[in-house]
């Protein structure tokens, strides 16, 4: 009997295990339910900032709806106007006129005549103020250098530079950095201007670019800083060899395509600054326009440049330059805090008064400047304004921001 007992328990069926199983199979197919339609009817979060289209688009917003007061902002545009560089515009004859007393005043770099007064102002990734023609490819002369410490960045970045306090001989195959002297330099010193490297370049000895008559006494690498043409270009030169390409195709591939740069900028070098690299003849691009040549481009493209570097090297989804390449070159050199590595910068607002200490400048002359204000989110790209007014006009940009909304202390 016992025996026929168990053999009717052993074919009922558990009901208290199916009732949990589809019990958890019902809750299940609910969850994956309110899943699907959570992804579905809720609207894709916003990204975290804007970022224009392709090289023709960028949207616009009124000042104030970007935290601005129009009038003030009209007040800065008009001063700027009002103050256009005297620079003749033919630059040919300017550069001729402002290197004639150098030893070396030879032009050996194509030059372009300039455009008038223009610019654009970016608050919050959009366009709050344009004047002028933006679209004109002008030179931009030592504004190029930043483009230049670019290039560096991006080798550094990916490893081609293991070390920026490494010795630039170790990288490099010819008689550049072969002496005693210039062996010590680092690409630390050639990208703060503090390498002191001797010798001639591209027909051009070091001292040519500074000469006042009389020879000055040559320091140790990395102890005395001077805004060199001739050194810089010996920076291109030496990432020419490390790239083992064009620096033009390396800003274009890395950086100016991703960014949906117009395909009107050109990078130029000189007439006598090419080499043969891996049986190919390259030319190795110079830092500005001492005797022509250097970074032409226009103004909407150098507002997407400096967005870039306001976005911390970020474009969209991708991160095209590294956010801790960007806090080394605005690291203020210690024997010229005003000067990173080829980015202008403000420290005890000692460049300009009234601006963020936060904030740094691609600056070359004429003037033509890329200034990023990361403290305020903002960005201003201005050519062609007389230099002893450039700093005032970018106060005035500064002034246009309105206060923020004060934050409540009510307790609730």
């Amino acid at each position: 009997m016992r025996a026929d007992n168990n053999a009717s328990k052993h074919k009922r069926p558990n009901c208290t295990r199916a009732r949990v199983a589809r019990t958890l199979v019902g809750r299940s197919l609910a969850a994956v339910a309110i899943i699907y339609l959570a992804v579905a009817f809720c609207p894709a979060a916003e990204p975290a900032h804007y970022y224009p289209g392709n090289w023709g688009q960028w949207e616009t917003r009124t000042p104030a709806e970007v935290g601005m007061n129009p009038d003030r902002l009209a007040k800065a545009i008009a001063y700027s106007k009002s103050h256009e560089t005297d620079r003749p515009k033919d630059l040919d004859r300017a550069i001729r006129m402002s290197i004639a007393s150098q030893a070396y005043d030879e032009l050996i770099g194509p030059t372009k005549p300039r455009g008038s007064n223009n610019g654009l102002i970016v608050r919050n990734g959009y366009i709050v103020a344009e004047w002028g023609d933006t679209r004109r490819v002008d030179m931009t002369f030592s504004a190029t250098k930043s483009y230049l410490s670019t290039t560096a960045g991006l080798a550094w970045d990916r490893g081609m530079i293991h070390d920026l306090h490494d010795p630039v001989k170790r990288y490099v195959a010819d008689d550049l950095f072969a002496s005693q002297h210039n062996g010590l330099i680092t690409w630390h010193m050639l990208l703060n201007q503090t390498s002191e490297w001797e010798g001639t370049l591209w027909g051009k000895p070091d001292w040519a670019p500074v000469w006042n008559g009389t020879m000055r006494e040559l320091h140790m690498p990395g102890t005395h800083w001077q805004y060199n043409d001739v050194r810089v270009n010996c920076l291109a030169a030496a990432l020419l060899q490390v790239w083992r390409e064009p620096l033009p195709r390396v800003l274009k591939r890395l950086v100016m395509d991703p960014i949906d740069a117009s395909p009107t900028w050109r990078w130029h070098g000189y007439r006598n600054s090419w080499i043969e690299l891996d049986g190919t003849r390259m030319q190795s691009v110079s830092g500005g326009g001492h005797w022509g040549g250097g970074l032409w481009i226009n103004t909407r493209d150098h507002a997407r440049f400096g967005y870039l570097f306001l976005r911390r090297g970020k474009w969209n989804d991708k991160q095209l330059i590294s956010e801790e390449w960007i806090d080394r070159m605005t690291t203020p050199t210690d024997i010229k805090p005003t000067y990173g590595y080829m980015w202008w910068l403000n420290p005890d607002q000692e460049r300009i008064a009234g601006a963020p200490e936060t904030s740094f400048a691609a600056v070359g002359a004429g003037t033509n400047m890329v200034w990023i204000d990361p403290q305020h989110d903002l960005l201003v790209v201005v050519r062609w304004i007389d230099p002893a007014h450039d700093a005032q006009f970018i106060k005035l940009v500064v002034d246009a921001l309105e206060p923020e909304p004060a934050e409540s202390n009510q307790s609730e």
